[in-house]
């Protein structure tokens, strides 16, 4: 069994961010294993090992064949089943997960769940990032099998419930294969990034404007880069998702903007020129502004190879240009 797995506060908060602006776009996929989450291999998972015991933030959820039939509310959970393999097991998905392209997508809700929809679907496991309108317990009732994994706080956590996937699936070997991956891409592409630039960071959630502090998930992929995150100075953490001031952003001018509101809200470095006190910025006038894909910026399954990819690229061009190099 996997180690127990705490259940974080603020899990709520984290999902509603991270869940994005409701994109339609799909992305491409982690390091060392296969780059795209419909790429893994789809062998077929093995019915031993069943009945297995898996800790998940409702506790220890005994699942007593190998699933079949699998409905997902979690456009992250659904990357990762098909990333493990599972995806034949897959019979339908959330109106937010859309990708791999392939997966049985349907106007089912992770943040407003209908119990009656659900059950509809006749699933032998259902697994989601939040527990709103106290859905797993409802599908407890009808003794529906329910994984609740919330929104991974740190590398680790996301890295547990991948094996936790894959154990509740039949498709443990998988998992750990993929788990194994992106930790060697990653830490391949920390390891490459030049450390010593000092460079301050601003990461966009939305432009009202959002952003997120070194403490979230996202914000512990760019410290691994050496990254200074100008919202850490925020008069309000919020959580870790403060909402700043146009005039914060403009005073703390951050050597590199990141947008992770770009297919859900048309943001882009003209965009951002033209707001108020922004045209000067340092990371306007030296182009460093990274367009990043907003599904790959929201989600924390085996995808977050792709942000850490992003995250590198942008502090190696900086960091070129800082040299006299670029």
């Amino acid at each position: 069994m996997r180690p127990v797995r705490t259940a974080f506060a603020g899990a709520l908060l984290g999902t509603l961010v991270l869940a994005g602006c409701g994109q339609t776009g799909t992305t491409a996929g982690p390091g060392a294993a296969p780059t795209s989450a419909s790429a893994a291999p789809s062998a077929a998972p093995s019915a031993a090992g069943f009945p297995v015991t898996v800790e998940a933030a409702n506790g220890k959820v005994t699942i007593p064949k190998r699933p079949e039939r699998i409905v997902s509310l979690s456009a992250t959970h659904t990357e990762t089943l098909y990333a493990i393999g599972a995806g034949s097991q897959v019979v339908a998905v959330d109106d937010r997960s859309n990708h791999p392209p392939e997966a049985p997508k349907t106007d089912l809700s992770g943040f407003k769940p209908n119990v009656e929809a659900i059950v509809a679907q006749k699933p032998d496991l259902v697994i989601l990032s939040d527990d709103l309108d106290d859905v797993v317990s409802e599908l407890g009732k009808v003794n529906v099998p329910v994984l609740h994994q919330p929104a991974a706080t740190g590398l680790d956590e996301a890295y547990e419930e991948i094996s936790e996937l894959g154990a509740a699936t039949g498709h443990q070997d998988e998992a750990d294969k993929v788990v194994t991956g992106m930790k060697t891409a990653i830490e391949d592409l920390a390891a490459k990034a030049p450390k010593d630039t000092k460079l301050t960071y601003y990461h966009e959630l939305d432009q009202t404007p959002y952003a997120v502090t070194s403490k979230t998930f996202i914000g512990q992929i760019y410290g691994l880069f050496g990254l200074t995150n100008i919202a850490d100075k925020a008069p309000d953490a919020a959580g870790g998702y403060p909402k700043l001031s146009a005039e914060f952003v403009a005073q703390a001018d951050p050597d590199l903007i990141f947008l992770a509101d770009v297919k859900c809200c048309q943001q882009n470095k003209d965009a951002l020129a033209a707001r108020p006190g922004w045209k000067n910025l340092s990371a306007i006038k030296d182009d460093r502004v990274t367009e990043l894909d907003d599904d790959i910026a929201s989600r924390w399954g085996p995808r977050v190879v792709d942000l850490a990819r992003s995250i590198g690229e942008a502090v190696t061009k900086a960091s070129a240009k800082t040299d006299g190099t670029g």
